[in-house]
Parts: structure tokens; sequence; C-alpha cells
């Protein structure tokens, strides 16, 4: 009868531990950056909190309101110097979803400057493509180059599209300047490990 006693008392506190975990297991998400993981600058890096949703605007620069807000979160990053960045990351309800997602914010990323230009006269805009990243299902870096002569400013953005499965995360590094001041191979490395670090 003891042996039996033990025995029932081991079955209930391994099915209470399963309990407990799943909530914990429920509630997972994908990790997100580090500051010190973005592309390396004079100054440092900050990072926010991650927050829930999408930031103002429809969220990503060169593809607003293509990412939902549901099942979405993101990050925000600063330097002293006015370089910024951001990262979005949703989970989509199917993979079928998520890979659509990623073709709708890369052929977003792919045509934004000249969308730019047709909506604001005067900007120039280039947008160019970078590759494909071997990384999980694959990410995809992209650039945008802008200049205002009636302001006199240039503004550099490099991009990151990238999907783990139903999860897709965008990643965007800015500061003023051009292409050529950009620290794309290091962006490279930050997008990689945005989404190794997705789970």
């Amino acid at each position: 009868m003891s042996k039996l006693r033990t025995a029932l008392a081991a079955t209930a506190a391994l099915g209470l531990a399963a309990l407990a975990a799943a909530p914990a297991q429920a509630a997972a998400q994908p990790a997100f950056l580090a500051a010190s993981q973005m592309p390396p600058s004079s100054t440092p890096w900050t990072a926010t909190r991650v927050f829930t949703g999408v930031p103002e605007n429809g969220g990503a620069l060169c593809a607003p309101y293509k990412i939902p807000a549901q099942n979405t979160r993101y990050r925000e990053f600063h330097t002293e110097l006015d370089t910024n960045g951001v990262q979005i990351t949703t989970v989509a309800r199917t993979e079928a979803d998520a890979v659509k997602l990623v073709d709708t914010l890369r052929k977003a990323l792919a045509g934004c400057g000249p969308l730019l230009e047709r909506q604001n006269p005067g900007l120039r805009a280039v947008s160019a493509a970078h590759g494909k990243l071997a990384v999980e299902e694959g990410a995809w870096v992209y650039s945008l180059d802008t200049a205002d002569p009636q302001v006199g400013t240039t503004d550099i953005h490099l991009f990151a599209v990238g999907r783990d499965g139903r999860t897709v995360t965008y990643v965007r590094w800015g500061q003023m300047g051009d292409l050529k001041d950009a620290p794309l191979a290091a962006f490279r490395t930050t997008a990689k490990t945005a989404v190794n670090k997705l789970w």
C-alpha cells in the first residue's frame, strides 16, 4: 500500500509540475535584440523596453500599416548622435501567413524609394536590395538613401526582414548621411542575430 501511495504522489507531483509549466510555455514570446547587438556606433546604444503593438504611424518606415498590431511587439533603439533603430516582431496565425507578410514587406522595402519620390516632389530617394542572409527561413537586407535639396539633408536607412517559422521580424537602422556611411556589414550581423534570437 505504501508503494502505491508513493507512486500516486509522484504522479500527482508530475501533473502539478506540468500544469505549472503550461502557462510559462504559453506566455513564451520571441526574444529581441539588445542595445549592444546593434551596429557599432561612436556613442553607446540604448534600448527601450519591449512594447505591445506597433510604433506610431503604422509602425514601419517604408512599410506603414503592413505589420498587424495583433500578436506584435517592438523595441526602439537610440544613440546620442541621432542614430536610431527599431525592431518589430509579429507571430502570424500560420506559417503561410508569415510567408505572405515577408513577401509584402520585401516588396514595400524594394519599392520604397520611387514611392517616396511620388509622394514628396523634389525628394530624391533610392532603394536597393543587398541580398539574402542564410539564417532560419531567411532574412533579406535593403537600404533607402534619401536627399532633400530644399532642406539640405541626407539620410540613410538599412532594413532587414527575416522569418523563423510563423514569426516575422523587421529591423531598421537609420542616421544622417549616405549609403557609403552606413555599416552594412555590421547590420547584416545584427539582422542574423535578430532572427536567431527569436526562439
